[in-house]
């Protein structure tokens, strides 16, 4: 298992709309995180700042290459487009990866 971080911004104004978007997540987004092995997908915010992490039970790399071959998550990012800005890696299409600096279990 493999940990993924990720961060990003939320336009003024839309921590709101940005949350309640999530809390009525698509069924087919859920079913590409669990085909990708994507679990303990969690995101936090402090001001306009995100932060995501999730587990990657078969890996980093197949988790995204799963993300960046779906349509529905293209469509997401799309829907989001208008309520947060994320660069997005151009060689895996998927949000940049953190480097991990600290570890403590």
């Amino acid at each position: 298992m493999e940990r993924y971080a990720w961060k990003a911004i939320v336009k003024d104004g839309m921590l709101e709309e940005y949350i309640r978007r999530h809390n009525e997540i698509w069924p087919e987004l859920t079913q590409v995180l669990n085909d990708a092995g994507i679990h303990n997908y969690t995101i936090w915010n402090v001001g306009n700042e995100l932060f995501g992490y999730y587990e990657c039970d078969q890996g980093c790399d197949y988790a995204a290459r799963v993300q960046a071959e779906s349509p529905v998550v293209d469509r997401w990012n799309e829907y989001m487009k208008d309520v947060m800005i994320m660069e997005m890696d151009p060689v895996t299409g998927a949000q940049p990866k953190l480097t991990q600096v600290f570890f403590h279990k």
